[in-house]
């Protein structure tokens, strides 16, 4: 009973394994039934399970393979980049860090270099940084003197003036072989050869001997009595002068480096001679083009100087008191009160210092002035003409 029995449950799962196999070599592609003698389709008991597995990883594997065939094609998709392919990205970076490593194994000997370049060039680098050291004082000093008006001290204003001569007499004393005064005047000074860096050296001097000058100019002006000269007067002066300076300094430059670009230097032949003269023509042009660019600012100037526009009427006493009589910026009494167009009232001085930077009233904000005068302070441009 026993026997009988097994074989009933094998023969019971014999017919379940038969198609499963059948449906593994389906899928393997196979598409023919099993031979008739083949123990592969019909196995024994024992080793339906390992057919099973093997069958399985079989046909695992003929999937892997066929969708690796199928999917060889779309290599070059976005989402499957070959290995030739490199991120730009990753190359820049590593650029950047080669750069870094270099500048980090070269920062001594740049070091070096540079020690010798500060001992070759020593006394230029002095003396600009001397002469800056002077302007910055100089303009500050006559800022602030000139914001005191009338309180403004006479010996300190003598004191700038005699110092700024100073400095320009004992530079050029300094260097009397170079004729460096002749930058002035618009000649070459007498320099055999000029390099690039004597250019400088020569343009950048001359700039702030003449910034010196002007503002020897400003430091008389503040010597002047109040009586003889207004102090509203003295901020039309000032602007004036400023501008001034800045178109003569735009002018001064020109025979220096002129001279250099017609030279030659190694090319000497007619094409040397021809590159230089191409080069000093489109200089000229240039600074041509540069001053008729500033010419207009400099007729709103003249035209400021000579007409004297005013900003509003002299205020009444009721207006005054409609004020407490006392001035809004100064926080005193009224000195020759000025009533704008806004019905405000302030001192002229007070409103003119006012006016020397803004364009609009000091409390409603309306627009007054159509153009700012901000050299009206005394100040100077701390621009450096080089070219």
């Amino acid at each position: 009973m026993r026997r009988h029995k097994s074989a009933r449950t094998w023969t019971r799962k014999t017919p379940t394994m038969q198609p499963n196999c059948g449906h593994l070599h389906s899928i393997a592609g196979s598409g023919d039934p099993c031979p008739a003698g083949d123990s592969s389709c019909h196995p024994s008991p024992g080793a339906v399970h390992i057919q099973l597995g093997e069958a399985r990883e079989s046909t695992s594997s003929r999937q892997g393979s066929q969708s690796r065939s199928h999917g060889h094609g779309e290599a070059a998709g976005p989402e499957d980049p070959g290995p030739d392919s490199e991120d730009p990205g990753g190359g820049s970076l590593a650029e950047l860090r080669y750069l870094l490593q270099w500048l980090h194994k070269s920062l001594p000997y740049l070091l070096i270099l540079c020690v010798k370049l500060l001992m070759q060039h020593l006394s230029g680098i002095s003396l600009g940084i001397g002469l800056l050291t002077t302007y910055a004082y100089a303009n500050k000093s006559i800022v602030n003197q000139v914001f005191l008006r009338e309180r403004c001290s006479k010996l300190q204003c003598t004191w700038l003036l005699l110092y700024l001569s100073g400095s320009a007499l004992l530079l050029y004393y300094t260097f009397h072989s170079q004729s460096l005064y002749y930058s002035l005047i618009f000649l070459n000074p007498t320099v055999d050869f000029m390099n690039f860096w004597e250019v400088l050296w020569i343009v950048g001097v001359t700039d702030f001997i003449l910034k010196f000058l002007f503002m020897g100019f400003k430091c008389f002006i503040l010597l002047v009595p109040s009586f003889i000269m207004s102090f509203k007067s003295k901020g039309y002066w000032y602007l004036l002068l400023e501008e001034l300076c800045q178109y003569y300094r735009m002018f001064v430059p020109i025979p220096v480096w002129f001279r250099f670009l017609i030279a030659h230097g190694e090319l000497d032949s007619g094409l040397g001679w021809t590159l230089g003269i191409l080069l000093g023509l489109l200089y000229l042009i240039l600074k041509l083009l540069s001053f008729f660019g500033q010419l207009r600012n400099f007729r709103q100037v003249l035209r400021i100087f000579f007409t004297r526009p005013h900003y509003g009427v002299p205020a009444s006493k009721r207006q005054c008191s409609e004020s407490d009589d006392i001035c809004p910026i100064c926080q005193a009494e009224f000195q020759k009160p000025i009533l704008l167009i806004c019905q405000h009232t302030f001192c002229e001085e007070c409103i003119s210092l006012w006016f020397n930077r803004e364009k609009t009233c000091p409390l409603c904000r309306t627009v007054i002035s159509d153009h700012v005068n901000k050299w009206k302070d005394g100040a100077t441009s701390m621009h450096l003409q080089i070219f």
